[in-house]
């Protein structure tokens, strides 16, 4: 399945339907007057979040979305039928934007939630409504009104509690795949994962947290090198940030600086994001250059620093109780997205 997490796509609402010109006709009732029906609403296109997408990947091939015009007035003052509303079914987490103006029209974050972004026409009124003193026979209706149309952006946003940074051979996939039931493509050279990749980790509790595997930051990403300007969009909603250092690299501390400039320069209040620090593979180097790192880093950010290897698991847990120690901290501004995520995962 395709990963696609933007999408253009026209939308129009339905035509109201137009009123009528009528009088009563029927027998023993002399000059019954008008009776001429109003036009039904035209439907309107309204976008619903659901939990089964993970994707806009429908997007790509429906790109015009058209709701049913209302249909026109009947005699007796009969009001027509109003068009059914076109419901689209999107991704959790997609945000809805005006595509000449660039408004945002609205947030879908929520399973069930709605938003209308075309509204249909108003119905035209009967010939019954311009009834007067002066005018009993009125020989005029009004036309339904055209509904909304609109060109439209759909931007989704993952809905993770805990986002995965750091360079690419970081270990992120490894790491998503040892703690959840997630199972990312994994290889030794840069940017296997092309995608962002979702897993539950059960807490003691039983409950579950979304963790989400954000690939491709490099340096200049937030100016579109890599894949990271594609998907640093995804950790804007995420409440704390698993920043991993790869311990073998050639330079692990220009590469945390790296990731760090480039949470700065995105914005959005990315750098300000709680974060914890873990290195990566400390399995493969031995106990004094291990320590050696960790006092580095230790210096560097003031912060507790944990050593792990995904691929042993050494070090997880330590990890993972202060990964739900942060999150319980700062439960206040909890969003209940877990329900709708692992139906997606």
């Amino acid at each position: 399945m395709q990963f696609i997490d933007q999408a253009e796509v026209e939308v129009e609402a339905g035509k109201g339907g137009d009123g009528i010109v009528a009088f009563r006709r029927e027998k023993y009732v002399p000059a019954g007057g008008p009776a001429g029906g109003n036009g039904g609403q035209g439907g309107s296109v309204i976008l619903m979040a659901v939990g089964h997408l993970q994707t806009l990947l429908d997007f790509k091939y429906a790109h015009r979305f058209k709701a049913p015009d209302g249909g026109r007035g009947g005699p007796k003052n009969k009001t027509g039928a109003s068009g059914s509303d076109r419901l689209i079914e999107v991704p959790c987490g997609t945000v809805v934007y005006e595509a000449e103006t660039e408004d945002c029209l609205g947030d879908l974050v929520t399973p069930g939630q709605t938003l209308c972004v075309a509204k249909g026409g108003k119905g035209g009124l009967g010939n019954k409504h311009f009834l007067s003193n002066r005018n009993r026979a009125p020989e005029h209706a009004l036309p339904g009104l055209p509904g909304e149309a609109r060109r439209i952006r759909l931007e989704l946003k993952l809905l993770a509690e805990v986002g995965i940074i750091g360079l690419p051979n970081a270990g992120k996939s490894t790491l998503i795949a040892a703690l959840s039931a997630a199972r990312p493509k994994i290889a030794d050279y840069p940017f296997t994962t092309l995608i962002p990749n979702l897993g539950v980790v059960r807490k003691p509790t039983g409950d579950g947290t979304v963790f989400a595997d954000i690939p491709g930051l490099i340096e200049g990403a937030h100016q579109g090198l890599g894949l990271g300007h594609e998907f640093l969009r995804h950790i804007e909603r995420t409440r704390l940030l698993l920043h991993l250092v790869e311990a073998t690299a050639a330079d692990p501390i220009a590469n945390y600086h790296t990731i760090q400039q480039e949470l700065s320069a995105y914005g959005r209040g990315l750098a300000d994001r709680p974060q914890i620090l873990a290195i990566n593979k400390v399995d493969a180097l031995s106990e004094e250059t291990v320590a050696a790192i960790a006092t580095d880093f230790q210096t560097l950010s003031g912060n507790p620093v944990f050593l792990i290897s995904a691929v042993t698991r050494t070090g997880l847990d330590a990890l993972l109780q202060e990964i739900w120690r942060t999150l319980e901290a700062d439960a206040g501004d909890q969003t209940p997205l877990l329900e709708s995520l692992e139906s997606r995962l």
